[in-house]
């Protein structure tokens, strides 16, 4: 592991974060002498960033906090194209409503990381759309095109696997890396950014920009990169058998969020609590090896304080003393997630494919029957043994819900309205 001076890459490398730098000893010398600018940039694909986005997010973070500005990029401009990087097939066309719309609910959890209202490196928020939907076609092609080599871009592994595949790759998708590119450029004359960060699938783009810089500005330009986080299983991070694991609370609830650090394979723990909270190494070092008998114990610390930085303290505390009630003490605890169903349904007998379907348990009444016939589904803590059975006014409980569980982690309570 490289030693760094300054105080920002030396927290990166201590912590796991870093996977490449384009000049290690150029940049650690620049941010042990000045306050440096970088940013990472995010398509607006949907309307909640999900935890494969965290570790960048984190890396702002610790930019910010070590004394230097983060610069948050929103692709409002390159959304419009989506990037093309390792997908199999183009990706579908946002329309500029939705593109907008999705901005708006990804920057909702940035103020959580990022202080963008301090007096001294506060913190940017910057949408390529500003500049980049203007663009002449014919003035750019002069002034940015001609410094990009096609052999070049073709020899990118994003690009030459898809061509290997014989899989179509639009002059649309092409042009996203030239696009990107000149985001580095127009964010360096705005606000002098000389940095930009993102997962080391993107070094390519990220190259590219600092190439375009070099030429077009004859400016010493950065690239630094995250590895890319798998499990210890090797499972890809943020994304589940049931789908992603959203930032939004709308998009899934705190306590399915919390849950979902909760799960954490054992061998992940310490490594995770690293890069996703912001608990000194020294602490870390003692709630992992004060623990070594169970390690349950220190996954509940990752959930609660990796919630706490998303959700905030008070949501993470209320997650987790709602696990403790529904798993140790065998309570029912209404902040459960719970899902509004209409009294008529239940009255003329709600079947229990449909409710486990209805509750967010089974993407198809087929999964909900494998479900059952494996024993894993409860209606009130009650093995669910015929797949005929139907739901009604009977299984509503004294607290006014029906409780719906899958194996041991898993519960929704149905509210009737």
């Amino acid at each position: 592991m490289t030693h760094f001076k300054s105080e920002f890459l030396h927290t990166l490398s201590e912590r796991g974060f870093i996977h490449q730098i384009s000049d290690p000893e150029g940049l650690d010398k620049k941010f042990s002498t000045e306050i440096v600018t970088g940013y990472i940039g995010y398509d607006p694909t949907a309307a909640s960033l999900h935890v494969g986005h965290l570790m960048q997010i984190m890396m702002l973070h610790w930019m910010q906090k070590t004394g230097h500005r983060p610069i948050a990029l929103m692709g409002g401009g390159t959304g419009m194209i989506g990037d093309p990087s390792f997908k199999d097939e183009a990706r579908k066309l946002l329309t500029v409503e939705g593109i907008g719309a999705n901005i708006e609910g990804i920057k909702q959890k940035f103020s959580n990381f990022l202080d963008f209202d301090r007096a001294e490196n506060p913190a940017i928020m910057a949408n390529n759309a500003d500049w980049l939907l203007d663009l002449g076609y014919i003035a750019f092609l002069r002034d940015v095109g001609r410094h990009f080599s096609v052999n070049r871009m073709l020899s990118f592994d994003s690009v030459k696997l898809r061509l290997d595949r014989e899989q179509s790759l639009s002059f649309l998708e092409f042009n996203y890396m030239i696009l990107q590119a000149y985001d580095f450029v127009e964010l360096n004359q705005r606000y002098g950014c000389t940095l930009q960060m993102g997962g080391s699938d993107q070094w390519g783009n990220i190259v590219n920009g600092l190439d375009l810089g070099h030429r077009m500005l004859d400016t010493q330009f950065y690239a630094l990169t995250s590895p890319l986080l798998t499990t210890a299983s090797g499972q890809k991070m943020g994304k589940t058998a049931n789908g992603a694991v959203w930032l939004n609370a709308d998009a899934l609830s705190v306590y399915d969020f919390w849950q979902y650090w909760r799960n954490t394979e054992d061998a992940d723990v310490e490594r995770f609590l690293k890069l996703f909270t912001t608990l000194p190494l020294d602490e870390i070092a003692r709630v992992v090896g004060g623990v070594a008998t169970d390690i349950n114990e220190a996954k509940k610390v990752l959930a609660t304080e990796v919630t706490a930085l998303v959700h905030g303290r008070s949501a993470a505390e209320e997650a987790a003393a709602t696990a403790i009630a529904v798993f140790e003490a065998g309570q029912l605890d209404l902040s459960l997630p719970t899902i509004q169903i209409g009294w008529s349904a239940l009255r003329g007998g709600l079947g229990i494919l449909a409710a486990t379907v209805t509750a967010g348990l089974a993407a198809s009444n087929g999964e909900a029957r494998r479900h059952i016939q494996a024993g894993a589904l409860r209606v009130n803590d009650e093995t669910v043994t015929d797949e005929k059975m139907s739901l009604g006014e009977a299984q509503v409980l004294s607290e006014g819900v029906i409780k719906l569980s899958i194996g041991k982690k898993r519960h929704v309570l149905l509210k009737p309205v």
